[in-house]
């Protein structure tokens, strides 16, 4: 018989940058022992441009996200609920169910500035302290 995955929740403001990244490494990754999606207390239209570009050059596609509002997500079973930045760690809304929760933050890359070269920049940057920070609090969870 098959271990059921276990379930983690990443939560951010727009769902557009952080938490659509850190779903996305965690599914290319962690894909055997974790399911993972993304919600947004405010959630933005669509999965910002630079956050798929820089996910694409390291072979991870999150082109197809869709930002989407927690709410959807309260009534679900997770093991673990993860918030990427302070605002959302500060309203985090609360589950039915008792869950182990994480706040790692990371400085949101839709607010850098300067040329579309700087901004790439920015996005990888946190794409790989999203790597380096989160993905090992998550591997020795299995």
């Amino acid at each position: 018989m098959m271990n059921q995955k276990k379930r983690v929740l990443i939560l951010c403001t727009g769902n557009s940058c952080r938490s659509q990244m850190a779903e996305g490494l965690i599914e290319h990754h962690l894909g055997e022992t974790w399911e993972a999606r993304s919600a947004g207390t405010n959630p933005a239209g669509i999965v910002h441009p630079l956050a798929v570009t820089v996910m694409a050059e390291i072979g991870v596609d999150i082109s197809n996200g869709v930002p989407e509002h927690v709410d959807a997500y309260l009534a679900q079973a997770w093991d673990l609920v993860i918030t990427v930045c302070d605002s959302a760690h500060e309203i985090c809304p609360v589950f039915p169910s008792p869950i182990e929760t994480l706040h790692v933050s990371f400085p949101d890359p839709a607010d850098a500035e300067g040329p579309r070269a700087e901004k790439l920049e920015v996005f990888r940057s946190i794409r790989d302290a999203i790597r380096e920070r989160l993905m090992p609090k998550i591997e020795h969870r299995v």
